[in-house]
């Protein structure tokens, strides 16, 4: 049987190969780690704010510690966002009223 609950670790991430270090636990508990991990985007967001370059998430059983090192170069980085193409509005100018 697995864990009961999980809990999401926020991990700042450094640019050089020391490892990432915890520096929250968000406190919400989530039964299945489906749940937690939907969750994941806003405890990030909530803690964007952290000292680090690189802030991540991670689900973990309640009450487990890192059971090993996550390295900077283990996180996976989302895609940068593609541009899209835009267009440019062209207006008419304006009818005098008074002519």
């Amino acid at each position: 049987m697995g864990p009961a609950l999980f809990v999401i670790a926020i991990l700042g991430c450094g640019e050089a190969e020391a490892p990432c270090r915890q520096v929250a636990t968000a406190d919400a508990l989530y039964s299945t780690r489906a749940a937690c991990t939907a969750a994941t985007p806003a405890a990030i967001e909530q803690h964007i704010d952290a000292a680090y370059p690189v802030v991540v998430a991670e689900c973990r059983p309640a009450g487990q510690r890192i059971a090993q090192q996550v390295m900077p170069s283990d996180v996976q980085l989302p895609d940068a966002p593609r541009t899209v193409p835009t267009r440019r509005a062209h207006a008419k100018p304006a009818k005098s009223l008074g002519a």
